[in-house]
């Protein structure tokens, strides 16, 4: 049954294809100077970036810029942005961008006027924000994350060979964002496949903890089934709106908080992935989609009730005259045979790892105790040599 819980999200949305039009809406919101932070340059080819310049001229804001926001920002990226943020005395920091710049963006806002290092403070303990924190707002370019309407923030710190996440309470929200479909359609094939996969996760992740009758997995099993027939449609028509924005609106709502209520929700996949990544620098989505077989697999008899009903409520697997545990793998195999089918990666030898990095994976890998089994160091090696 589901227990206890308090449910905010105060971020607001405008959706579609004139949704850049919000901007005007809630810059006056805001003082005059704004942080302008996006990634490698690609929203300078495709328009997006003269499309924001004009509005926020147009609003009459002093912009400052905080460009090259990598794809797993860093923890010393995280510290020129903080001096950044200093130096143009930001009243907003305005993410245009995918996931990464989204995170990226947050955790400056709450780091600036933090008097402790930001990366001891929220990324190794954890800690709380005590300090004032800059509005953030972001306009998307890529999806995957959801990170436009929830408070996660993830870095990576490659002194440390660590990759971790910190989920900020609802004053990090974005205080808006802006959701344009047309906006990804410049997306390589690869990072656009990547970002589905790393939605279906974030769904996963909630979806496989629990036992009881809970409306939050009748909602996911609907945003699966839609992503999976969405992503079939993107991948052989990149520019198909409806596909596209089906695509956009389910990131947003596989972890802008919503189905995760009234669940223990899981993660361990993130904290392979991760892991991966810190050591590998690969696209997330990928080390994810990398990992996601052999950890489902291993873990499937401890929640065999839930996987079956996986295969049969998302996959459409016929369940007469076959025991569970049959539903359950025909319904893995169906998912691996999409995932082959859209281009994922299936292995973390073409994530960039190498069987004599497995230890520091082991070592880097968070665990996790929301799901349906806690691994130890020895079955996270396992499951990481299966993922070879």
């Amino acid at each position: 049954m589901l227990g206890n819980f308090t449910y905010c999200n105060p971020t607001k949305l405008y959706f579609g294809k004139d949704a850049l039009d919000g901007l005007n809406e809630e810059l006056p919101k805001y003082g005059k100077n704004v942080l302008l932070v996006y990634g490698g340059g690609s929203i300078k080819k495709n328009g997006i970036y003269d499309k924001v310049i004009k509005i926020l001229k147009d609003n009459g804001k002093n912009i400052y810029e905080d460009a090259g926001v990598m794809p797993n920002p860093t923890s010393d990226k995280l510290n020129e942005g903080i001096a950044r943020a200093k130096a143009a005395k930001a009243d907003l920091i305005l993410a245009v961008g995918g996931g990464s710049v989204c995170d990226y963006a947050k955790a400056v806002s709450v780091s600036v006027h933090c008097n402790d290092d930001a990366w001891d403070k929220y990324f190794i303990r954890f800690e709380d924000v005590s300090c004032d924190i800059i509005p953030v707002g972001c306009v998307l370019t890529m999806v995957g994350t959801g990170s436009e309407m929830n408070g996660g923030s993830v870095i990576t710190n490659h002194a440390q060979k660590l990759k971790i996440g910190h989920v900020f309470g609802e004053n990090v929200f974005p205080k808006f964002s802006i959701l344009n479909p047309e906006f990804t359609y410049t997306l390589p094939k690869y990072q656009m496949v990547s970002g589905i996969y790393d939605i279906m996760s974030h769904i996963l992740e909630q979806y496989f903890s629990g036992t009881d009758d809970n409306t939050s997995d009748y909602i996911m099993e609907g945003l699966l089934r839609s992503l999976i027939h969405s992503a079939n449609v993107a991948v052989e028509n990149p520019t198909d709106y409806e596909a596209r924005s089906n695509i956009m609106w389910i990131a947003t709502w596989a972890l802008n908080t919503l189905v995760a209520k009234g669940k223990t929700t899981d993660w361990e996949v993130h904290m392979l992935g991760q892991a991966i990544g810190a050591h590998t620098d690969a696209t997330h989505g990928m080390t994810l989609s990398a990992v996601s077989l052999p950890y489902y697999r291993f873990i499937m008899p401890y929640g065999l009730d839930k996987f079956a009903r996986y295969a049969v409520n998302v996959w459409q697997v016929a369940p007469a005259g076959k025991t569970k545990k049959e539903i359950a793998e025909e319904g893995l195999s169906a998912m691996e045979s999409w995932m082959k089918k859209i281009g994922l990666v299936m292995n973390i030898t073409d994530c960039g790892a190498t069987a004599d990095m497995i230890d520091g994976i082991v070592e880097s890998t968070l665990v996790m105790d929301g799901g349906y089994k806690v691994l130890n160091k020895e079955e996270i090696r396992a499951i990481l040599k299966n993922s070879l």
